[in-house]
């Protein structure tokens, strides 16, 4: 395809990576770049060119792309090249910020902002935005990092059309659209973020910027993940691979064969999640990424250890973890310690098992990480109860529900913080709505005006006719102004219904989560009896007995299940009616499946193993008649 080369090296300068950028620079080398660049006058061309050389050779070979920054940097203040001094300094920002130096990148990233203001380059201040914002995200300065996107939003939105050279336009805002879905998955908010992310994908299919799509899309795929949508997050990523295998994007089709594996792995479909996995290595393999490989060979240890196939899994786990550790991924070591210490757990090495969960544990601590800290603390507890070392098992027992405990109340302050946010957001579209109205009637009253004095100058005849016409025009305005806010009202009204609606979920969890600390408070009494009891071997039968009857109390049952209901209201009558041979434990294996908990979260409930849920599970399944394909999970919820 042909293009202005002026266009081209300044479209490279800024990294507008999109379809037609890509394919360009894949059929030229940094050589004949080199070679041409080399042969042309000290010109913006020349400028544009070393900015080229810089965006190719950033991740490579980041020394080298430095020094032609320079080189352009250097030309553009002898040439008096104002825009490129500007870009040069935002090129020297993102260097030091992919070499770690970030006071460096701040101080390079506030510099270009005042050369980009002074040369009058708003494309540059966009840029600058958005990698502003982009680093603030990586720190966790979520605040920080929504303030520069939403003020690049503004700009698009306020803009009709901002010049990127003498021909052509620029708008980029489905960038911003997809980091603020990104910023606001680590935030937990995954309304939000499968909102803006869908944006961006509708954005990028509008501009035919197919290799953005994929992006997107794998970042949809993401949140449906998280929100344990599987099915629906395998759809995504295998549009988005496919999309990176046209373009023979290899890395990103790694980090796409990873994520669906993933998702298969959580549906149990280990054979499917490993085929994926397995492509993932031998990609990273090819590329160098130690990063992919490591992800890839610790989810196929995790696909091995589903499939109890221990030695293939320990030999994967700790291929994995040796690659984490050079990389120095914190979060990743902790939770393949995790998958390691429940290995050596179900291979009876018990000493070992604890040796890898009281690192993870450190590490978790170190870094904040919950979840993990979480799983090493039920692993401790299910090694010490093998072990028959049963207080050290109840004491570590008691520190998962903790952790627990101070995870259900982050996520459920986050869930109502979203649709705080949600409500807020929409609040404000409605009173722009409105200010757009109110001047739309303004505008209306005056044209009214205008046509009446017109008319009044050629007779009162066509005045009347004239004004007849503008007073329909605001009839019929205000006619639809009413009905939009009838709308409005509606939606809002909506809104606050689903608020109401959550917060009963959320009384339904809290009351489920105060029995059972009511239970460990009991069985806590119970093993303070214990050390102070002559005859030991009925104490201990006593405890066993406590926490049976207490877990497996059908008035307990009685009673979640009427609240379950308030929420879930006939889910057992439409349960009944669609499966009449639905018996009465796998209709409550059904409503905590609705509620959206893990295997492990319904296993500690039921009180029974992780192998009697999973054998339990596949007894529903075959009762609800569902297909390899058919996500139990899905189907459940859509009851």
């Amino acid at each position: 395809m042909k293009t202005n080369n002026n266009l081209y090296a300044i479209l490279i300068l800024f990294a507008l990576n999109t379809s037609l950028v890509q394919s360009q620079m894949r059929k030229k080398s940094i050589d004949s770049i080199i070679q041409v660049t080399s042969q042309m006058p000290n010109d913006t061309l020349k400028v544009g060119n070393y900015g080229t050389l810089f965006e190719i050779l950033q991740f490579s070979d980041p020394d080298l792309a430095y020094d032609y920054t320079e080189k352009a940097l250097a030309l553009s203040k002898k040439i008096g090249y104002k825009k490129g001094v500007a870009a040069s300094n935002f090129q020297i920002a993102d260097y030091h910020r992919g070499k770690g130096n970030i006071d460096s990148a701040r101080l390079y990233y506030d510099k270009a902002e005042k050369l980009a203001i002074v040369a009058n380059s708003l494309i540059t201040q966009l840029f600058i935005n958005h990698s502003r914002g982009d680093l603030e995200k990586t720190q966790g300065n979520y605040k920080e990092a929504l303030t520069y996107l939403n003020k690049n939003i503004e700009i698009y939105r306020n803009t009709d059309t901002i010049n990127r050279v003498q021909s052509g336009t620029f708008n980029l805002i489905g960038s911003e659209y997809e980091l603020l879905g990104s910023i606001h998955i680590e935030l937990g908010n995954y309304e939000i973020a499968f909102s803006e992310t869908l944006k961006a994908l509708r954005f990028f299919e509008e501009k035919r910027d197919t290799i953005r799509q994929a992006d997107a899309l794998m970042q949809l795929g993401s949140i449906e993940g998280e929100r344990k949508h599987y099915q629906s997050a395998i759809s995504y990523g295998e549009r988005a691979y496919s999309i990176y295998d046209s373009f023979d994007d290899v890395q990103y089709k790694a980090f796409a064969a990873n994520n669906i594996g993933k998702y298969y792995l959580a549906l149990a479909q280990p054979d499917k999640s490993s085929s994926y996995f397995k492509e993932a290595q031998e990609i990273a393999m090819e590329i160098g990424s130690k990063e992919i490989e490591a992800h890839a060979l610790t989810n196929l240890g995790k696909s091995y250890l589903y499939l109890e196939k221990f030695s293939e899994a320990k030999f994967f786990l700790e291929k994995g973890l040796l690659m984490y550790r050079t990389l120095d991924y914190k979060r990743d070591i902790s939770s393949t310690l995790n998958k390691l210490g429940e290995l050596e757990i179900e291979n009876q090495n018990y000493k070992s098992a604890l040796m890898y969960l009281n690192e993870s544990i450190s590490l978790a601590q170190l870094i904040g990480a919950k979840s993990n800290l979480g799983e090493a603390y039920l692993h401790k507890s299910t090694a010490y109860e093998k072990m028959t070392q049963f207080e050290l098992a109840l004491k570590n027992f008691q520190s998962f529900k903790s952790v627990q405990d101070s995870l259900f109340n982050t996520r459920k302050s986050q869930q109502i913080e979203e649709m705080r946010t949600i409500y807020d957001t929409e609040k404000k579209e409605q009173q722009i709505a409105q200010q757009e109205t109110e001047i739309t009637l303004l505008e209306e009253k005056e044209k009214v005006s205008r046509l009446q004095k017109i008319a009044l100058g050629g007779g009162l005849g066509l005045s009347l006719l004239t004004l007849g016409f503008g007073l329909y025009g605001i009839r019929q305005r205000t006619k639809r102004n009413r009905l939009e806010k009838e709308k409005i009202n509606a939606e809002l009204q909506l809104k606050e219904a689903e608020l109401a609606f959550k917060k009963k979920e959320l009384t339904t969890h809290a009351m489920h989560l105060a029995k059972k600390n009511e239970v460990l408070e009991h069985v806590k009494q119970k093993a303070k009896e214990l050390k102070t009891s002559e005859n030991v071997g009925r104490a201990y039968q006593q405890l066993i007995q406590t926490i049976n009857f207490d877990q497996q109390d059908d008035k307990n049952w009685e009673n979640f299940t009427q609240y379950f209901e308030q929420v879930h209201k006939d889910f057992s009558k439409i349960v009944k009616t669609k499966y009449p041979d639905i018996t009465k434990n796998e209709l409550r294996l059904m409503a905590l499946l609705k509620m959206n908990l893990s295997s492990k979260e319904i296993a500690t409930i039921l009180n029974v193993s992780s192998d009697g849920i999973k054998k339990a599970r596949q007894r529903l399944r075959k009762k609800m008649e569902l297909s390899s394909e058919e996500s139990l999970e899905a189907t459940v919820l859509t009851l």
